[in-house]
């Protein structure tokens, strides 16, 4: 049990979340990121990856190099906070560099808003609670098809937010199933003994609320 824990938080690890949400994005309708041609695509998942989980992840393993961190768990909570603010860093820069870009759906942009925002909020808990980081990954994974979800039925503010057009997938099926994937991370996190249940339920919360608060900020600022 312990080495499908281990396997499922490695390829769920909070930072990748972001990659999987673009190509879950593009997989919903890959014309509204305004780059039609596969090639152009892939570009764009390169860039995400490097810039929101390769780079941070070479900021870290430096930082265990010459000992800022004893390892890549970082069981203590305090050796948490040079990697959150770094993380958070890198998230806000790429939210300033795609918010205005028209190729770059709203949707997306918001999703990015939100993981920055659970970044620092997460970082302020940090200093009282080792809260999941894993969790916070999670719930903005489900945050974001929720939103989706809504978009289909919603009314007043939401009719004229266009998130993602015409779908190709059944979103409904895609949040079951992003569902079962978050009961599955918490709960590895919880046969790996990283976490508290309070601290997977709080993650969860977080990254589930700041995607909706992003949501509503951005939209208020753009329009």
């Amino acid at each position: 049990m312990k080495i499908i824990a281990k396997f499922i938080s490695i390829i769920f690890h909070p930072l990748i979340i972001t990659t999987y949400v673009l190509i879950l994005l593009m997989a919903f309708n890959p014309y509204v990121f305004g780059a039609q041609q596969a090639k152009a695509r892939m570009v764009l998942v390169l860039l995400v990856f490097f810039s929101t989980f390769l780079i941070p992840g070479i900021a870290v393993a430096l930082m265990k190099f010459i000992g800022l961190v004893d390892s890549f768990e970082m069981e203590d909570s305090k050796q948490r906070i040079l990697p959150y603010i770094a993380c958070g860093i890198f998230y806000l820069w790429m939210f300033v560099n795609i918010v205005h870009n028209p190729d770059i759906p709203f949707i997306f942009s918001a999703f990015i808003l939100g993981a920055t925002a659970a970044l620092f909020i997460a970082f302020i808990i940090n200093i009282f609670s080792k809260i999941s980081l894993h969790a916070i990954g999670a719930g903005g994974l489900v945050g974001i098809v929720v939103l989706i979800l809504a978009s289909r039925f919603a009314s007043g503010m939401l009719v004229d937010v266009p998130l993602l057009g015409t779908y190709e997938l059944n979103v409904l099926a895609v949040l079951m199933i992003v569902l079962i994937l978050a009961g599955l991370i918490g709960s590895a996190r919880l046969i790996l003994k990283a976490h508290e249940p309070k601290d997977i339920f709080g993650g969860f919360f977080l990254g589930f609320c700041t995607q909706f608060l992003a949501f509503i900020i951005l939209f208020q600022w753009l329009n």
